[in-house]
């Protein structure tokens, strides 16, 4: 592999291989020729499917990023990626235990709501967190393997890859650069609630000819089977893009709010509170700051619990 100083050096580096490649196969030899014509082929293949070789950002790229999405030390900096429609704003207004239409709520809607990364500091002024709520890259102009480096998620310390029905390529980008980069990442199936839903309908539920009888059995299947097909899928996906395994969390952002906002825990929580714990002891653990002093930020009420 070869790292290149910047997003747009990726592209420029294929073509200028396959470029090189036509040349040296025009004027080489038989032999080397044949060798010359293999290496232009790859290079095209390489450029048409957009593969790109390891990208690093230069300092200046570093500086920009951060300056961008008004990075500041001493805070944690959130980002939840995914793609249009997967549910990142109403994930983000959930973390804040904001609801969704509330003043200074991340807008959401079914299209794409934000071309730029929009920055959400937690409400609670002496919690340092702040969510950021970055565009799809379905809505972009841009390949799958410049989404990364071009929205700058580099400067992150956490990042959030939210998809609701399956990964995308877009997906398994952002937690391969998550590796290279050493940033924690998580993978978080949306809207379980509605899923949910759809499966019990699917196993033959008719809340119409039940009565309140076979609910609460039909919905304790359709939960399990959910769970078990959407990790089984991450895990499927993760192993054909020669990644690790990783847990998937499974939730619903109006379980979320409950969690955050009521401090109370839903008959219906999935992984919601799970997520919580993991995603901020490890971010906390980033930036070495003691349980202790998170719970006193938070009036003496630990926000793990």
């Amino acid at each position: 592999m070869v790292n290149l100083d910047g997003a747009k050096d990726g592209r420029d580096y294929a073509q200028r291989t396959a470029r090189a490649a036509a040349e040296e196969a025009a004027t080489a030899p038989p032999q080397m020729a044949l060798i010359a014509k293999q290496a232009q082929v790859v290079a095209e293949e390489r450029l048409r499917k957009g593969v790109q070789p390891v990208v690093v950002p230069s300092s200046t790229e570093l500086t920009a990023a951060k300056k961008r999405v008004q990075y500041k030390e001493g805070l944690l900096h959130f980002a939840v990626a995914g793609v249009s429609g997967s549910g990142k704003s109403s994930l983000i207004n959930a973390f804040r235990g904001v609801r969704n239409g509330d003043t200074g709520a991340a807008p959401t809607g079914v299209i794409e709501t934000t071309s730029q990364i929009d920055r959400y500091p937690d409400p609670n002024p002496r919690l340092p967190f702040v969510w950021y709520d970055v565009p799809g890259a379905g809505t972009l102009n841009q390949p799958d393997w410049s989404y990364f480096n071009s929205q700058g998620l580099f400067v992150f310390d956490c990042i959030i890859v939210l998809f609701d029905n399956r990964l995308t390529l877009t997906d398994i980008s952002i937690l391969t650069n998550c590796r290279r980069f050493q940033i924690p990442a998580y993978i978080v199936r949306s809207k379980a609630d509605v899923h949910i839903r759809n499966v019990m309908t699917d196993m033959g539920y008719d809340s119409e000819n039940d009565g309140g009888t076979r609910h609460g059995e039909a919905y304790n299947a359709a939960r399990e089977h959910y769970i078990a097909e959407t990790r089984a899928t991450v895990q499927k996906n993760l192993k054909e893009a020669g990644l690790p395994d990783q847990r998937v969390y499974v939730v619903s952002h109006k379980t979320m709010i409950s969690t955050v906002k009521n401090r109370v825990l839903s008959p219906k929580t999935i992984h919601e509170l799970e997520l919580m714990r993991d995603l901020l002891e490890e971010a906390c653990a980033r930036r070495c700051i003691p349980r202790s002093d998170a719970t006193q930020a938070n009036g003496g009420q630990s926000i793990w619990s």
